[in-house]
Parts: C-alpha cells; structure tokens; sequence
C-alpha cells in the first residue's frame, strides 16, 4: 500500500517512505503544558496517530517523537501565577495530557523528550550556529538567529523578506517596542534570551550568560538528539505552527 500526504513545502501530494532504511523517522510537535489541551490540539494529534497506524500495519516501521514543551513564557507566567515551580506546575499538565490521550487509545510515542532535559544540547545547538556565522550574541548575553544567513528562510511558509518584516513593524513602519532589541534585522529571532526579572527562578547559565532558550531551538534540539543528528522523514504539527516555529526550527 502507498501512503500520500500533502506537504506544506513543495505544496503537493508525495508519497511517504523512510529517505534511508526501513524506519519512517516522524517528528511531531508536541503540547506546551501549561493548561489543558484542547478539542484542536488533539485533533492534531489523533491524526498523527492514525497515520502512524496505518504505516505500521502496512509493514513500515515508525519512530515516533512528540515532544513536551515545557519552558516557554506562558509555562513560566502560569506557573508563577499559581506559585508554583515550573517543574511542579508542567508535571501536573502533562500527567493530565497522557490521561487524555489514554483515554482517546493513543499509543504512546517512541520518545517524548522535554525542553528542560535538553538544555545542554540546546546551547550546544547554539554553539555551532554562532561558530557557522548563523547566530550572533548581543550585548545583554541574547542570541539570535541571523535570517539573512539562511537563503531558502522564508520558503516554508511563503513570506518574502518583506512580508517577514512588515510583520514586526507597527502602521508607521516603526519597530514594536516588543521588538526593540539589540538585533541585526527585525526578521533574526532569539535562540537564546538573556535573564529578565520575570523569569523568577527559570534560567540557566550559558556562555553568554545566564538565560534561557527560545521556544523554536528547543524543537531543533530535541529532534536532533532524539534521532542522533539524522535527517527526518516526516515532521507534523498545528497549521498554526507553521510559520513561525516551523519556518524557524
């Protein structure tokens, strides 16, 4: 049986088998456990199960990876709010999400890596980038990514350079003062951000200073360690992910 999927990349139908060997590698993305997840979220899931199942039963063998995104500015703003620790607060909520998808007959994902048990490799990540001339560290120990680096940036989701920018820019043109950052271009996004006040107690010391790392490394980290450094086959998550966590991942 031949499996097809419409892929968001090229905007067509293609066919679905592992680039190399026999093993499909899937990377889906994951909850971010600060609250329940909802009717829209686990149809995302449940398809991707389905799918899984469907290849399985035709005889290809599926790693599955979905990850828990569980440090970003909402899990932090939550758990604070419920004075909490993140650890504490993001335990509770992703206890509730494997019940739910018990309860809906989910099999469970080959791994379900974390964003907090991946922050060695995440500054790892980093690292490289910088060293390959992608990234770039600004004086308050932020890092970003240099957009401008990457050529194909953008081809993703469909947004010229233009569109890119005019997305960070108020009516007049003029940078959001939420964007009012040390960067080379209103486009480059933080993979590392510098300790603010209201992280409370969440940040980690870095090379360039005590911090924490952006949502959309977290994702690249994790898929890079759970299928050691290997390209793969088939990455699935929200429409509404798209652009900008997957075109930035």
């Amino acid at each position: 049986m031949s499996v097809e999927l419409y892929d968001t990349l090229s905007r067509s139908v293609q066919k679905l088998a592992p680039a190399s060997g026999d093993t499909l590698r899937f990377y889906c993305c994951g909850p971010t456990v600060y609250g329940p997840a909802h009717i829209g979220n686990f149809r995302t899931f449940l398809i991707q199960d389905t799918l899984r199942r469907v290849l399985e039963v035709d005889g290809t063998p599926v790693k599955h990876v979905r990850n828990i995104t569980d440090l970003d500015d909402k899990t932090i703003r939550r758990s604070q709010e419920e004075g909490k620790s993140l650890v504490e607060f993001t335990a509770h909520w992703t206890d509730k999400f494997h019940a739910d998808c018990d309860a809906l007959n989910m099999l469970p994902p080959s791994i379900e890596p974390s964003a907090v048990a991946h922050i060695p490799q995440q500054i790892a990540l980093v690292e490289k980038l910088i060293e390959k001339g992608h990234a770039y560290a600004t004086d308050d120990g932020s890092v970003y990514f240099r957009v401008g680096s990457f050529e194909d940036y953008g081809r993703l989701s469909r947004l010229k350079q233009r569109e890119l920018k005019t997305q960070n820019e108020n009516s007049a043109g003029e940078l959001n003062d939420a964007d009012e950052y040390d960067r080379e271009s209103v486009t480059d996004f933080a993979l590392w951000k510098s300790r603010k006040p209201e992280d409370g107690a969440n940040y980690w010391t870095s090379p360039w200073g005590e911090g924490r790392p952006g949502w959309h490394l977290e994702c690249s980290a994790m898929v890079d360690s759970a299928f050691d450094g290997e390209t793969i086959d088939l990455h699935g998550g929200g429409i509404d992910l798209c652009f900008p966590h997957h075109e930035n991942e």
